[in-house]
């Protein structure tokens, strides 16, 4: 049997799970552009929402799960020149973020990795407008393709924690900060156990599969602004 963690004046015991790429793509939408670029603010807002969540509640520890930046060396599509992704602005932001978050009392990383599916591809509105006759081949860049890189690991390290947190007991709440389906047989096995599953969307629409399996709706980061038309 596990070892019960007992909280100061038995307050509810929560952990707060969030989903580090969902995180930083609503940010995108809902913070200001500025707070954007600075990797501290968004490190700085990212702990005030959490703490929204818990107020008068324990907390038993925040999870931030992400993938390392992309870091190889590697050459473009079109010109063939190498690039060195580790020198990457994008990178270096990421990078400066998870040292930001992991100052934060009680912030723990679970990180992925990212593989590199070894071409580039090219980005829709790109294959729209040749595909439309707008373009040809020839008048591609380097900035039409992305490459190909898929998370790995991230979402059943989640899934993992969900189910070890709630079969062994060790919280009384657990607070999910996604908008991904894949995650409903862990809310599904937390709830049996009687753990009280409570999902942010930050505001995002929630597809109905996840809806059925919570108990609670909550987002405590900024609404979103309507923008009028001018």
């Amino acid at each position: 049997m596990s070892k019960k963690i007992y909280s100061p004046r038995n307050l509810i015991r929560t952990a707060i799970l969030v989903d580090g790429g969902f995180f930083i793509k609503r940010y995108k939408s809902l913070y200001d552009e500025e707070s954007y670029k600075d990797p501290k603010i968004i490190a700085d807002n990212f702990y005030k929402m959490i703490m929204e969540h818990v107020k008068d509640e324990y907390l038993y520890r925040v999870i931030y799960y992400d993938c390392l930046p992309f870091s190889k060396k590697v050459s473009l599509p079109i010109s063939g020149e190498t690039k060195d992704f580790s020198k990457d602005e994008y990178a270096k932001k990421k990078n400066y973020l998870f040292e930001e978050l992991k100052k934060k009392r009680k912030v723990a990383l679970r990180l992925g990795e990212l593989k590199d599916g070894r071409k580039w591809i090219p980005y829709p509105r790109v294959l729209n407008k040749l595909k439309n006759g707008e373009i040809s081949w020839s008048d591609l860049t380097d900035d039409d393709f992305y490459r190909d890189l898929k998370q790995k690991g991230v979402d059943i390290k989640i899934g993992v924690d969900i189910a070890s947190l709630a079969i062994k007991r060790m919280v009384d709440k657990i607070i999910l900060i996604s908008g991904d389906s894949d995650f409903v047989p862990a809310a599904k096995l937390a709830r049996r156990e009687g753990i009280d599953f409570i999902l942010d969307p930050m505001h995002n629409d929630v597809v109905p599969s996840l809806f059925e399996h919570i108990d609670g709706l909550k987002s405590t980061s900024p609404k979103p602004i309507n923008k009028k038309k001018k």
